[in-house]
């Protein structure tokens, strides 16, 4: 090697300091495993005697303990002796050089075996060599691995360093001089008597203790309900306490602490007053008290009621230290009620309507807005005036309450006029028991004619036997019969106002009308968006029919002249104008482009050829047969279940469903006894095949989803069918009744899975008609009311109405084809209606 080549000693100087940090951390790793035993016993040890514990013990226990802790200190550091092995020098060096790739402090170190003398190969070492020097020369100190989770695997040493740390922060060192205490005649006790006190303010506060030997100020202010704890030291009466915030009486001993001895006092602090601790080296507090202050509450802006009754009312809340809880209690406020009809009785007795108020989940509750949110619409106070009143409550018990607040209990409202008389009786009869004769007969009277009112089949069965049940409990009804029988009726109003509205022109008459009710009403902007939003659905579902129900264009072009378009565009045209309208305030104007809205849409009329019908329609009009025979069926059955429960009183008032209705009954010589029940499940077992026919020739429908609705639609029919059927002959008409709605309610779905499934057929055709109506029309392109639209293409005109030279002659033909058409009982019932009204305005 010549001197070229990097000596180790060299190398090793330049790398003293990392080599002199490594051996240092070899000796931390080599001290904590062999005395992290004795450093635990020992923190835990001082942690114990800070925080006093040797004051809880007697002294024999104590000295008992205390020897076991000294044995155990010795035994420590025994082991940690016997297992300690200082490291040394080459232990560190070895270290450092195995931190580094390929080892290069060994390889300073070594010398060459083969191949000495030769001047190339000689060359390579020197060129290792050097490479291994730099690489040397770039070590830096290895970290110590302190872990001892191996040594220690339940974490002893971290319970112990958390003792300690505790006792630092809340513990007092102080404190370990009183184990002088325990030898008689030591010299904590030649020392004189000592104390310690804390104040802890309750919980709820979140306020920290005050150590009062650390407190240098006379006058201290704590909140209410704090606790003052006293320690005493020393002889037995050299120190005495007395205070005057307790309330106690003069002379009463203050009670000890848990756990303690006679020489400790504990108190409350629930007024102003003084706390004083008598002896030598005695101390005097003046407590103030900072009183808790009684939380407060409000109202706070207008209550928000949407379409659907719920309410939203908001409030906030505040105390000093934090709300925990809060109710609105709401009771009705008899002296404002109008007693009139159901509700002139006297009222049964019903406490108030207690509601809780919602909390904050997270975050400050010393100051907080929330909102009261419920729906109240099925609650009999629902629309009568009440009183609300809010109240809230600390972690003290202090309880804060808002002004009472006077409002009308906000919930549903009900546009269909039968619906609304349904609620009043349910209202009425929740009002007082004794009302329930006078709600049967009113709701017997309303259902006179259920021809004229009813258009939900299953309503009018719904309430008349709720009326029976309510005849059958009146003289005595009980609060349980009453809650039940309110909440039928309330979801027969609920079915009457919503009600089947499965064919697309029922359900928009119905949102017109709903529409137009609520505009004379005065509902809320939220009640009027929502039925703004029915109307278009609706709107657009009657347009979709009338395109569904389209057939062959140019052959009805052909046969009935030029028709006449409303497009989606112009629909959406005018909904958008009777919103604006309606948002602007001016419900006149609006009433009147919704009455015109609606004359345009009964003016469409479904254009068909005669003897034109293709097979979907038949099948269509097949299953309504079938669903009107269902329907006929059913009501017969229901007539029976009435005869059964009052034998010859059908027709004299009670059972009385119309003069039609009547009449089929007393007809129908199968009605009541066993023969009426058979007569009535062979009608039902051919209704039942009948459908099975149409099942087998419903015309191809393809593998839709709609046709896999229809199919399975109408197999659900027919088993509730045949259980109808098994039901009548076994005289179980109620079961009937329940198995006939179920078909019913199947039939429907079916039919419209069909329509949908022949509305797709004729798309994938290449059929056009979505979003359009047609209405006949003469001349050129006009709207649905005859009119030409105006130059600016919306819908409208500006021409006049009366042109031509003989308009007399031309509303005399309209007149008379009027008068035509409606003699044609083959029409559409819709049509008819629609044309009895023409003939009733002109």
């Amino acid at each position: 090697m010549t001197d070229s080549t990097p000596r180790p000693d060299d190398t090793l100087a330049e790398l003293r300091w990392p080599l002199r940090l490594t051996w240092a951390g070899l000796l931390a790793e080599r001290l904590s495993r062999a005395f992290w035993p004795l450093a635990s016993l020992v923190l835990l040890v001082a942690a114990a005697l800070a925080f006093g514990a040797h004051d809880l013990l007697s002294p024999a226990a104590a000295f008992a303990i205390g020897g076991a802790l000294l044995a155990a200190l010795l035994g420590t550091l025994v082991y940690g002796l016997r297992s300690f092995r200082r490291p040394g020098r080459a232990e560190a060096l070895d270290r450092l050089d195995r931190s580094l790739p390929g080892r290069p402090l060994a390889a300073l170190s070594d010398s060459q075996a083969i191949g000495a003398g030769d001047p190339a190969s000689e060359a390579v070492w020197r060129a290792h060599v050097t490479r291994m020097a730099a690489r040397a020369r770039a070590a830096r100190a290895v970290a110590p691995d302190l872990r001892l989770s191996s040594l220690d695997p339940y974490g002893l040493r971290h319970v112990a360093l958390i003792a300690f740390t505790v006792a630092l922060i809340f513990g007092s060192f102080l404190r370990v001089a009183s184990v002088a205490d325990l030898g008689k005649g030591g010299p904590a006790l030649a020392s004189g008597p000592s104390w310690e006190g804390w104040i802890e303010p309750p919980a709820y506060t979140a306020k920290p203790a005050i150590y009062l030997n650390d407190i240098s100020d006379t006058r201290l202010a704590v909140p209410q309900g704090s606790r003052v704890t006293l320690r005493l030291y020393g002889a037995v009466g050299a120190l005495d306490v007395t205070e005057t915030v307790s309330g106690r009486e003069p002379g009463a001993e203050a009670a000890a602490p848990a756990g303690t001895d006679a020489m400790a006092r504990s108190f409350e602090v629930i007024r102003d007053g003084r706390v004083e601790i008598d002896g030598s080296g005695g101390r005097s507090w003046q407590i103030v008290l900072s009183p808790d202050i009684r939380p407060e509450v409000r109202l706070t802006g207008e209550i928000d009621v949407t379409a659907d009754g719920e309410m939203r009312q908001p409030f906030s809340a505040s105390d000093d230290y934090g709300v925990t809880t809060g109710e609105a209690t709401i009771t009705l406020d008899l002296a404002a009620v109008e007693r009139r009809y159901g509700l002139a009785a006297e009222p049964d007795p019903r406490a108030p309507l207690v509601l809780d108020l919602p909390m904050p989940i997270s975050g400050d509750r010393r100051q907080f807005t929330e909102t009261l949110v419920e729906n109240l619409s099925q609650h009999p106070w629902a629309g009568l005036p009440v009183q609300v009143e809010l109240a809230v409550e600390d972690a003290l018990g202090q309880r804060g309450v808002s002004a009472p607040a006077a409002m009308v209990l906000p919930g549903r409202r009900f546009f269909d006029p039968l619906a609304r008389a349904v609620v009043e009786q349910r209202q009425a009869l929740l009002w007082a028991r004794s009302n329930a004769r006078e709600v049967a007969q009113v709701l017997r009277a309303i259902s006179y004619r259920p021809d004229e009112i009813f258009r939900n089949e299953s309503a009018y069965l719904q309430l008349r036997v709720a009326i029976r049940r309510l005849e059958r409990a009146a003289p005595g009804l009980t609060a349980e019969t009453q809650a039940e029988l309110a909440g039928a009726l309330w979801d027969i109003a609920v079915l009457i106002e919503d009600g089947d509205l499965s064919d697309a022109a029922e359900r928009l008459r119905r949102a017109q009308e709903r529409l137009s009710e609520a505009m004379r009403n005065g509902a809320s902007d939220a009640e009027i968006a929502q039925l703004m939003d029915e109307l278009r659905e609706a709107t657009r579902d009657y347009m979709r029919q009338l395109a569904e129900q389209q057939q062959d264009e140019d052959r009805q072009q052909a046969q009935s002249g030029e028709m006449q378009e409303l497009t989606g565009d112009q629909l959406q045209q005018m909904l958008d104008r009777l919103q604006q309208l309606m948002e602007e305030g001016r419900m006149a104007e609006a009433q009147q482009l919704l009455q015109m809205l609606q004359q345009m849409m009964e003016n469409m009329q479904v254009t068909q050829g005669p003897g034109g019908d293709s097979p979907g329609q038949q099948a269509m009009e097949g299953l309504a047969e079938t669903l009107r025979d269902q329907q006929g069926l059913s009501d017969d059955a229901f007539r029976d279940l009435q005869e059964q429960f009052n034998p010859g009183q059908q027709g004299q008032g009670e059972g009385r469903e119309g003069e039609g209705e009547q009449d089929r009954a007393e007809a129908d010589p199968g009605q009541g006894g066993e023969d009426g029940q058979q007569s009535l499940a062979e009608r039902q077992e051919a209704l039942r095949r009948e459908l099975e026919r149409q099942q087998q020739t419903l015309p191809g429908l393809g593998a839709s989803p709609e046709s896999e609705g229809t199919r399975e639609a109408l197999d659900r029919a027919g088993r509730a069918m045949d259980e109808a059927e098994r039901s009548l002959r076994d005289n179980d008409l109620a079961g009937a009744l329940d198995d006939q709605a179920r078909a019913m309610e199947a039939l429907r779905e079916g039919m419209r899975n069909l329509g949908e499934a022949l509305a797709q057929n004729r798309q994938q055709r290449g059929e056009d008609g979505q979003g359009r109506g047609r209405a006949d029309a003469g001349g050129e392109r006009r709207d649905p009311l005859g009119r030409a639209p105006g130059s600016t293409g919306q819908v409208g005109t500006e021409d006049s109405m009366l042109q031509g030279e003989d308009v007399y002659r031309r509303a005399r033909d309209l007149l008379d084809e009027i008068r035509r058409r409606s003699g044609e009982q083959n029409r559409p019932d819709l049509e008819l209606d629609y044309l009895r009204r023409l003939l009733e305005r002109f």
